[in-house]
């Protein structure tokens, strides 16, 4: 199936036109560039010129559409018109003609057109000028020069620039879409971090005040239930200080104007205690040296969201918590009873394992949980390297 040939743009419609009429108008009033009399004149009939005017007009209107299709037509248009009394629109149309072609054609015509018309125009200087031994027949490769080189030239030198032009463009909109996609990527990242802090300040307390609220409910023993509620109240008053002081920086940066101190390995025995008082028998067996603090930080959440599953998962028995420091790397295992098919004693979302996971992978280093001879452990190795001693 044939293409359609495109819309020819409506300017080149109006040059067209312009050209025919102005034309017409010169012939008209009896202006020609030539002499019946001119040896180059082959057809001195008046009416003559019209014909290639008419011709390289009608190429006007594909000087966009198709530039060398209006080109070559023109051209020869113009030969008919040097046998003729000739017409000086006919070369201004046809000087347009040579500049769309190079503007508008392909790239491999933007740069044969002004080699090919180069040449043209040294050829048509020298070669006249040492046939004649006149300096004169120089005066016809300046003519061709102007008809053609000049502008084959500026054509040229305005598609480089509107090149240079859109090249730029598209390094910009790359520019922007690479900083969006940095923005995006440095907001999602943000966003993961804070949720993982989030969870990992946050559930152990929730937790436990979900597991204490239970049993205060589900017994019948006064004393039972007053330290239920004790832990209930220390753990929700302790959860509500740390949401503050999050949303706080989250807001504004201020918090309540306290510093917001990062856990540390010297944490670990409150932590171990603070679980103790929810009813979790936990065993600390913490060897280690001086660890930097993003380390410090990590294995302080990993034991703390460890020991907050076994608060919610854990079967009767001991949960040992041990920590060994091993040359530049530091491990930390966590086991608790386990036995499968127990319902937990609270809801779990499972987004703790991937915070620890990730956390893991921030630094490093290696993470994983499982099941293992009839005990739920949890295992983290992390690099010992960067960051400042805590």
């Amino acid at each position: 199936m044939a293409r359609a040939l495109p819309r020819p743009h409506r300017d080149d419609l109006w040059i067209a036109v312009g050209g025919l009429l102005g034309g017409v108008l010169l012939w008209a009033l009896g202006v020609r560039p030539r002499l019946p009399s001119d040896s180059t004149v082959l057809w001195a009939a008046p009416w003559a010129p019209l014909l290639p005017l008419a011709v390289t007009a009608a190429c006007e209107p594909l000087r966009r559409v198709r530039p060398r299709t209006g080109l070559l037509l023109g051209t020869a248009a113009l030969a008919l018109d040097t046998v003729t009394l000739g017409s000086i629109v006919t070369l201004v149309l046809y000087t347009d003609l040579v500049y769309a072609a190079v503007l508008y054609g392909t790239p491999a015509a933007a740069r044969r057109i002004p080699w090919i018309a180069g040449m043209l125009t040294v050829l048509s200087g020298v070669v006249p000028a040492a046939l004649l031994r006149d300096p004169q027949g120089l005066l016809i490769g300046v003519g061709v020069g102007v008809v053609a080189l000049a502008p084959a030239s500026t054509g040229a030198l305005v598609r480089n620039h509107r090149d240079a032009a859109e090249a730029a463009r598209l390094r910009a909109d790359q520019t922007a879409l690479l900083a969006e996609m940095d923005r995006t990527h440095a907001v999602a990242t943000e966003r993961t971090r804070v949720a993982r802090e989030l969870h990992d300040m946050i559930a152990n307390h929730l937790s436990a005040i979900a597991i204490h609220s239970t049993a205060a409910l589900s017994l019948d023993d006064p004393k039972t239930s007053e330290q239920a509620l004790t832990v209930i109240r220390e753990n929700s008053v302790a959860g509500l200080d740390e949401m503050r002081r999050l949303i706080g920086i989250l807001r504004d940066g201020s918090g309540d104007r306290r510093p917001m101190a990062s856990p540390t390995l010297d944490g670990l025995a409150a932590l171990a205690e603070g679980f103790r008082a929810g009813g979790l028998d936990v065993r600390l067996d913490a060897g280690h040296g001086q660890v930097p603090a993003p380390v410090g930080l990590a294995v302080y959440r990993i034991v703390q969201e460890s020991l907050t599953n076994a608060l919610k998962h854990a079967a009767d028995g001991p949960v040992l918590v041990g920590l060994r420091q091993d040359g530049d790397s530091l491990s930390v295992r966590v086991t608790s009873p386990y036995r499968p098919g127990d319902r937990p004693r609270a809801p779990g979302s499972g987004a703790g394992l991937t915070g620890m996971r990730e956390r893991a992978a921030l630094l490093g280093g290696r993470f994983e949980a499982g099941a293992e001879d009839g005990a739920w452990c949890v295992r983290a190795e992390l690099p010992l390297t960067g960051g400042d001693p805590a």
